[in-house]
C-alpha cells in the first residue's frame, strides 16, 4: 500500500545552480548531497513538511538523467511513494499489471530501497517505490 509521496525528483543540469534556485524558493538549505555510483546521478535533498524535493544532476553521460535532459529537458523527472513493505508492493503491483523497470528492489539515495514503475504505464509519470532501508 502507497503510504504518501515521499518526494518529488527533479533533473537538472546543474547541481549548484539548481541548490541556490531551490534554497531561496523554499527558504532552507538542502540536508544532504549524495552520489549514487549504480545510477550515475548526484542527488541534493530538501526536506520540506512530510515531503522532500530531490535535485538529480547526472554523474556521467550515459545516466538515465542525462538522457532525460537530452530529451525532454529539466524539470520533474518521477514521484516518488513511501511504503512500508517494497516487496509485496512490487508484487502487488506486477499482478495489477504495471511493468517494473527493476525485478528486486536496489539501493537508492537516501538510505532507499527503490523500485521504478514505467511510466507507459503511469500516462508518462515515472513513479519510485521508495522504503527505508534497515
Amino acid at each position: 500500500m502507497i503510504d504518501k509521496i515521499e518526494h518529488l525528483g527533479i533533473a537538472v543540469k546543474d547541481l549548484k545552480t539548481a541548490s541556490k534556485t531551490y534554497e531561496k524558493l523554499l527558504g532552507i538549505k538542502p540536508y544532504k548531497e549524495e552520489k549514487v555510483e549504480s545510477e550515475g546521478v548526484t542527488t541534493l535533498f530538501f526536506q520540506t513538511g512530510e515531503s522532500k524535493i530531490e535535485l538529480l544532476e547526472a554523474s556521467n553521460p550515459n545516466s538515465a538523467i542525462n538522457k532525460f535532459i537530452e530529451k525532454k529537458g529539466e524539470g520533474i523527472h518521477h514521484i516518488a511513494f513511501a511504503v512500508k513493505d517494497i516487496k509485496a508492493e512490487m508484487e502487488r503491483l506486477r499482478s495489477e499489471g504495471f511493468k517494473l523497470l527493476n525485478e528486486e528492489p536496489k539501493k537508492g539515495a537516501d538510505n532507499k530501497l527503490i523500485c521504478f514503475v514505467h511510466p507507459k504505464d503511469n500516462h508518462g509519470v515515472l513513479i519510485e517505490l521508495c522504503q527505508d532501508a534497515e
